[in-house]
């Protein structure tokens, strides 16, 4: 493991505040669309804040690998763009009214205004994209977003009912941690760009598997801490309600663990919260109990920290510059936020 020191916060804000701002701006100016209902909406999530993490990864990726192409901000906007396009049918799939402590878009627009706005930003993705004229992007955003779609249809087929761990980790890999896989594989292919026409789509680019393992292994632990907050935090720090994976009958780590270790009284609980899809008879404070009694959610939680190490270690034949500096601290805020 290299010996280089780990960044922090501030040091990451700065190395990217300008690149960060620059593509805001692109996914505004890609957002602008002659039908005015579909920049509404695409501006509404715009505005709603959010911790950017994907177009960051991108960003880090790009210039661990010292590249300062344009392409980082036209596909950093990409990434973000596909990641509201996901949020959008998200909050009108799980029948969400709130997002970011905001009214989600639906409730606003309604759901079927809504589902064409994110298909909308689908394809204005891929059309951003089709750009840089390189057959490598388009292939990882098109399997990207087919493991995605896979991941949800998944989901919908599982709600409700009990998952082992092996299920889980294949659903928050499709959802959450696949798009963290490209984004940073999308940085490596940037730093080593090829004709349109001279590359295979399978052919990978110098470090692209190491950083895509990276942002695999991020994307992995970023998923069991939201899995976490979902349980533990309250309301307004999360700003949609607490326990909406279990209102919404998904069996996250924590849930699963204690289901493999709880007496027969604490699965028929658990069950009866999956089964009904809400507290009405078993209290959110009665499943927390059984969660902490059982070790459950510190063993979801080291279980992230393990994903996020192991992010870390894979990049460790990474170029020594404060980009990779960066990227060290990047599990750190993954494992340690509170929202």
């Amino acid at each position: 493991m290299s010996t280089i020191s780990i960044a922090s916060a501030t040091e990451v804000f700065d190395l990217l505040k300008g690149d960060l701002a620059a593509i805001e701006r692109e996914f505004g100016r890609q957002a602008d669309s002659p039908v005015s209902v579909v920049t509404d909406i695409a501006n509404y999530l715009m505005s709603g804040g959010g911790k950017r993490i994907r177009p960051m990864l991108l960003l880090l990726a790009a210039k661990a690998l010292e590249s300062d192409s344009e392409a980082r901000i036209r596909l950093g906007a990409v990434v973000e763009m596909l990641h509201t396009a996901t949020l959008v049918h998200d909050d009108i799939i799980d029948e969400a009214s709130t997002r970011r402590g905001r009214p989600s878009s639906n409730t606003t627009w309604g759901n079927a205004k809504c589902v064409l706005a994110g298909d909308w930003l689908y394809m204005q993705a891929f059309q951003t994209a089709l750009e840089e004229r390189n057959f490598r992007i388009l292939d990882l955003l098109i399997s990207l977003t087919q493991q995605m779609v896979e991941g949800e249809l998944l989901q919908m087929e599982k709600l409700g009912h009990l998952i082992n761990e092996e299920e889980y980790f294949d659903l928050i890999y499709r959802k959450t941690a696949c798009l963290f896989q490209v984004s940073m594989r999308l940085g490596a292919v940037i730093a080593n760009p090829v004709p349109f026409s001279a590359v295979e789509p399978e052919q990978d680019s110098p470090h692209e598997q190491t950083l895509g393992e990276y942002g695999r292994n991020l994307g992995l632990a970023f998923q069991i801490v939201d899995d976490v907050l979902d349980l533990t935090a309250t309301d307004d720090v999360l700003g949609k309600p607490a326990a909406s994976d279990l209102r919404e009958g998904k069996a996250t780590l924590a849930v699963i663990h204690a289901l493999e270790r709880g007496t027969g009284a604490d699965r028929e609980a658990i069950r009866t919260v999956l089964a009904d899809r809400s507290f009405a008879r078993v209290a959110h404070t009665d499943i927390l109990e059984i969660l902490q009694r059982h070790g459950s959610l510190a063993y979801a939680m080291d279980t992230a920290c393990a994903y996020a190490e192991a992010a870390r270690q894979s990049i460790a034949d990474l170029p020594e510059n404060e980009y990779k500096r960066a990227l060290l601290w990047v599990p750190t805020f993954v494992t340690t936020r509170d929202r």
